[in-house]
């Protein structure tokens, strides 16, 4: 297909093959994407034979591989264990006398949400340093992630604190869609009061809630809070990474305002979804008008 398109253009387009390792990267299930199982990439016993017909074709020139493994990886091992064999890939790609420049090594460095030992981005260095250092290759990395996950916070105000026989409540007026992560992946983020009298009050296990009309619209279990008021702020933390961009208008609910702050300065950058909004782009049909 990119042969096609690229060679109708009267151009050539470089490419890389994005190579699946069969490596588990210990992440959540959902998340990871180099296993034999997984639905990405071309398994490595395959990559050399195709990288031999796409040099072939007209309008498209190998460069390089590629390979992703998962999100939130918080070892090393996986990384060692992928770049050997990106490694390998490489050297046998060479030796048929095809040209290899490239290597996206792609992402998934975690970070602490709550009190994991994460890797730092020197020590990933170190990991494809170990495999990669001698190839004469541009590495390209993707640590989106580890970039802007702690940049982002959910801030939401407390709509009701309900007591029942079961426990204790806190509702807020944020809610799954706005923040998918728990409901999904049973995500932890760390949340925290935002006033300074809730901040050094007394904690309490307390389920966090949104109010979409489904159980599975939760933030957290048990988490140790003050008593939070209707009308206090609470913070969610840690949601700058598949925060917004996996947010919806689920359940009716109208896509949350963003605010950039830098220092003093803040400015709304995406205002917030009115209603109106929701129904926009909705059509009657003709019969029905």
């Amino acid at each position: 297909m990119l042969s096609a398109i690229a060679d109708s253009m009267g151009r050539t387009a470089r490419a890389v093959l994005r190579v699946n390792p069969d490596v588990d990267a210990g992440t959540h299930a959902k998340i990871t994407t180099g296993r034999a199982q997984d639905k990405f990439g071309i398994p490595a016993a395959e990559i050399v034979p195709l990288y031999r017909h796409a040099a072939s074709l007209p309008g498209i020139c190998p460069i390089g591989l590629a390979t992703h493994i998962g999100s939130q990886i918080l070892t090393l091992a996986p990384y060692r264990a992928v770049c050997a064999r990106l490694a390998e890939l490489v050297r046998t790609l060479r030796a048929e006398g095809l040209p290899v420049g490239v290597i996206d090594c792609g992402g998934g460095l975690g970070i602490p949400y709550r009190d994991e030992a994460a890797p730092l981005p020197e020590a990933l260095a170190g990991a494809l340093r170990g495999a990669l250092h001698n190839l004469d290759v541009r590495i390209l990395v993707e640590p989106g992630r580890w970039l802007v996950g702690p940049a982002g916070v959910l801030l939401a105000s407390v709509i009701l604190a309900k007591h029942t026989p079961g426990g204790r409540f806190v509702v807020l007026d944020a809610a799954m869609n706005d923040l998918v992560r728990p409901a999904m992946y049973d995500a932890w983020h760390g949340i925290v009061p935002v006033g300074a009298v809730d901040a050094v009050a007394p904690v309490f296990p307390a389920d966090v809630v949104g109010p979409v009309c489904e159980s599975g619209d939760t933030f957290a279990r048990g988490r140790l809070l003050p008593p939070l008021r209707a009308g206090a702020r609470a913070a969610i933390l840690d949601v700058g990474a598949y925060g917004s961009v996996m947010s919806s208008s689920y359940n009716a609910r109208p896509v949350a305002a963003e605010v950039m702050v830098d220092g003093s300065d803040w400015s709304v950058i995406r205002v917030r979804d009115s209603h109106a909004d929701l129904w926009r782009a909705e059509r009657v049909p003709h019969w029905l008008e």
